[in-house]
């Protein structure tokens, strides 16, 4: 391995990507995109494509552990090279090329908290109340009363039980619920499995890369009574552990693209794990030495005992093909894109899978922006559903977003000193970037009727009918801003049997639409609190209860509102500091990705995202429980 025995032709090529790396950004601005910038507009002139002789490709360097990337550049091989550097321009890109955050001393290892629990029993009761991936295979993301075990007047009683800090995180995602247990995961890479009562930690795994996806807990096959945890991490990896122990017991590489990733929840389903796959290709191709573009996206169905595929389906059915040469000689290719950053629906009736697809990268795809459909013993495609035609969009190029004057420059490298980037590698005409990244829903109607809930980026809200391969039966817009990749509607929506409910982003409130018609029932404003002004609105996914409606704010709020108009029933601040059950310093930020939890009279929920739209950092889980309880 380079790191190991580097020749002198690597040595130098590493020692310019490190010393051309520019100081780094405070934390608090920090979004995910931040290390492709840093990397591509400072380090393809040595690790492009091609990359000088003998240097490591930006592919080699990413199966390398950020611990050994940032060990080469402080103590090891590069120490000289790179001592110019700051230690935390040594960190920022240790971090980006590892995939997750430093752990160094292996801090978040559960064997190193003071707040192990006394005994660790057995995963196996999967009738108690739950919540358990994205929420229940229809996407509803609506616990019933008997397990939310939650009223609306117990809600307004909310008091704070417990939090847990996560050694050098700065981001978390999504949390589950399974027979006392809470598994959740960070972006300093570990998946833990904590006492939902206590918050006392029963175990901890060190994933490759960051895990984002979520986790889904289930048996590997019919009548097994050993339940798994299931993820993914964002090299594209999927993992099955032992829900109990933690143990590894399998890990698939979904997808051989080097810039896949999982983001969304894994569905388990009859001794099925149906893996969506998405990219960072769109953003990573701004580099102008980058083969644009390669991806797409797919569902892949693995055996749930073995991690073995079963089927694999691509969201673009053909393959990307050579378009041309670019201006610097570099190949153009196409149609890409179309990646599935949405929780599949399980529809156990019509046996089908129904999720949204990403925008294209390059040259239109038919299949982008679209509710797909396909048939989960085989993968066939079914039938999509198109909500925005011709939306071409990648980093390199301005976005032409509908309703806002035309964009300056290109995002891309081209400015300063920077080689321009190509622009025949832009279409005429980009799109906005009004993709599916929001997950949609499965409900049913007062009058029987099945339909699924979808609203891309727009915030156009459709019912669309599964028996007539998407047929729209009614649309709403509730968008209340104007804006592109940044999104109005972003990570989901909720249904109970007679509304359907969305937190707006640019819009900054809460809206329910009657799910018969798509009338607008109400909007509710925030208010945000002036310390966090410039983090407006609501990008999480949204939760509902009977009788009360749970969204998370960039602005660290956690509210809860009535379902029926939108009143206050409570509210609480995230954004501060807290002590925790671990003994670990932590603090809230924004709140984004799956949102507020219910489970068994309690809510849960993880504030810190920074995401693409820029909100503040955080690390900490926070488990809340009404007073006077006599649970």
């Amino acid at each position: 391995m380079f790191f190991l025995k580097p020749t002198n032709a690597a040595v130098s090529a590493l020692a310019a990507l490190l010393l051309t790396v520019p100081p780094a950004l405070p934390q608090v601005r920090l979004s995910e995109s931040t290390g492709v910038n840093l990397f591509n507009s400072n380090c393809t002139s040595c690790h492009g494509n091609p990359p000088v002789e003998n240097a490591p490709t930006e592919t080699v360097i990413k199966q390398m552990s950020p611990e050994r990337i940032y060990e080469a550049t402080t103590t090891g091989a590069m120490k000289n090279m790179a001592q110019k550097l700051s230690d935390e321009d040594k960190r920022l890109l240790a971090e980006y090329m590892g995939g997750r955050k430093l752990d160094k001393a292996d801090a978040g290892d559960a064997k190193n908290m003071p707040n192990v629990c006394a005994s660790h029993p057995a995963v196996k009761d999967m009738a108690a109340p739950a919540w358990n991936g994205w929420s229940d295979l229809s996407n509803t993301r609506f616990q019933p009363a008997k397990a939310a075990g939650l009223s609306a007047g117990q809600v307004s009683r909310l008091q704070l039980k417990w939090a847990f800090g996560f050694p050098g995180a700065t981001a978390l995602y999504g949390e589950t619920v399974v027979d006392g247990r809470v598994f959740v995961s960070s972006n300093a890479g570990y998946v833990y499995s904590l006492d939902a009562e206590t918050g006392c930690v029963h175990w901890s795994f060190h994933s490759a890369a960051m895990v984002r996806s979520g986790i889904t807990i289930g048996p590997a096959k019919a009548g097994s009574s050993r339940l798994l945890a299931y993820f993914g991490d964002i090299h594209g990896n999927a993992y099955a552990l032992d829900a109990t122990n933690g143990e590894l017991l399998w890990k698939t590489l979904a997808d051989s693209q080097p810039l896949a990733r999982i983001t969304a929840n894994p569905r388990l389903y009859q001794g099925r794990l149906y893996v969506p796959v998405a990219s960072l290709e769109e953003d990573e191709s701004r580099s102008p030495s980058h083969v644009c573009c390669t991806f797409r996206g797919a569902v892949v169905a693995l055996d749930a005992e073995t991690g073995k595929q079963i089927w694999k389906t691509y969201t673009i059915p053909e393959e990307p093909r050579f378009i041309k040469k670019n201006s610097m000689g570099v190949d153009y290719m196409g149609p890409s894109g179309s990646g599935v950053w949405t929780t599949p629906i399980v529809d156990t009736k019509r046996r089908a899978l129904y999720f949204g697809t990403g925008n294209s990268f390059s040259e239109p795809a038919l299949t982008s922006d679209s509710i797909m459909a396909l048939n989960m013993d085989s993968g066939k495609i079914l039938w999509w559903k198109q909500a925005w035609a011709n939306d071409v969009w990648h980093g390199g190029c301005n976005q032409t977003v509908p309703g806002r004057p035309a964009a300056g420059p290109g995002r891309g490298p081209g400015r300063g000193n920077q080689v321009p980037y190509p622009p025949e590698n832009c279409v005429e005409k980009t799109g906005p970037d009004w993709d599916y990244s929001a997950s949609p829903s499965l409900a049913t109607m007062k009058d029987g009727r099945t339909v699924i809930i979808a609203s891309p980026k727009q915030a156009v809200v459709r019912a669309l009918d599964p028996d007539k391969k998407g047929e729209t039966i009614w649309e709403q817009d509730i968008a209340r801003g104007i804006g592109g990749g940044a999104g109005e509607t972003v990570f989901g929506g909720a249904v109970d049997d007679q509304n359907a409910y969305f937190g707006l982003h640019l819009g900054n409130g809460l809206v329910a639409l009657n799910l018969a018609d798509g009338v607008e029932k109400w909007f509710v404003p925030l208010k945000t609190p002036e310390a966090m002004a410039t983090h407006r609105g609501v990008v999480a996914a949204v939760s509902v209860i009977p009788g009360a409606f749970f969204s998370g704010g960039m602005d660290g709020m956690l509210r809860a509102v009535s379902p029926g108009n939108g009143q206050t029933l409570w509210e609480f601040n995230t954004a501060q500091q807290f002590e925790t059950v671990n003994r670990v310093p932590a603090k809230g930020g924004s709140i984004g990705a799956a949102g507020p939890i219910i489970a068994n009279g309690m809510v849960f929920v993880g504030s810190g995202y920074v995401g693409f739209q820029n909100g503040v950092p955080g690390n900490v889980l926070l488990a809340f429980k009404p007073s006077f309880s006599l649970k």
